[in-house]
């Protein structure tokens, strides 16, 4: 059984290869729906969304999906659209705390595990010179909430609570232990 990462996401593939797991990446380009009345079922909808068409392909591997969405109070922030979208982020999380949750579906077999992970983020409070500085670096451009904690967005960081590595795009030892647990549990089929 292999284990295929139904991401593009260059955190994520970073993050599985620091775990030590050997794995594929297969993508299926899909219409990401927003479905769900909270943000946890909406990240978990985004991940299985992700990761069912991959798993429908390759139903003897473990197929894993994912989506982080950063929520400051009760609003879901994407990725920026524009360098002024990003600099609108960045004030409205300036000296506020925040959430990150991401969503984790993760298939084989026929049988799928989903999960949502969350971490609270509270920022400094962050001049318009140190949001410009961040914004010309390009790092917020593609990530969720316009910043990156892994980057150069750590200097916007006062300090967290739960799993970093969430905040970067997947909760780690969560997933790998999901993973061991779905391929165990298909071996014993």
């Amino acid at each position: 059984m292999k284990i295929v990462l139904a991401s593009s996401s260059p955190r994520r593939k970073e993050l599985l290869k620091t775990a030590g797991l050997d794995f594929e990446i297969d993508v299926e380009g899909v219409e990401e729906i927003v479905q769900g009345d909270c943000v946890e079922e909406i990240v978990c909808s985004l991940a299985e969304q992700k990761c069912s068409p991959v798993a429908l392909r390759r139903p003897n591997d473990c197929v894993i999906g994912a989506d982080t969405v950063v929520v400051l109070n009760d609003k879901i922030l994407g990725k920026p659209k524009d360098r002024e979208d990003a600099k609108r982020m960045l004030r409205a999380l300036s000296g506020n705390e925040h959430a990150v949750y991401t969503g984790v579906c993760i298939a084989a077999n026929g049988k799928k595990n989903i999960f949502c992970e969350e971490t609270k983020v509270r920022f400094f409070d962050l001049t318009d010179e140190e949001i410009e500085k961040y914004v010309a670096t390009n790092e917020p451009m593609d990530k969720a909430g316009a910043y990156g904690i892994q980057g150069y967005g750590c200097t916007l960081v006062e300090g967290i609570d739960g799993d970093y590595f969430n905040v970067v795009g997947l909760p780690v030892a969560r997933t790998v232990r999901a993973i061991r647990a779905i391929i165990d549990f298909c071996k014993e089929q």
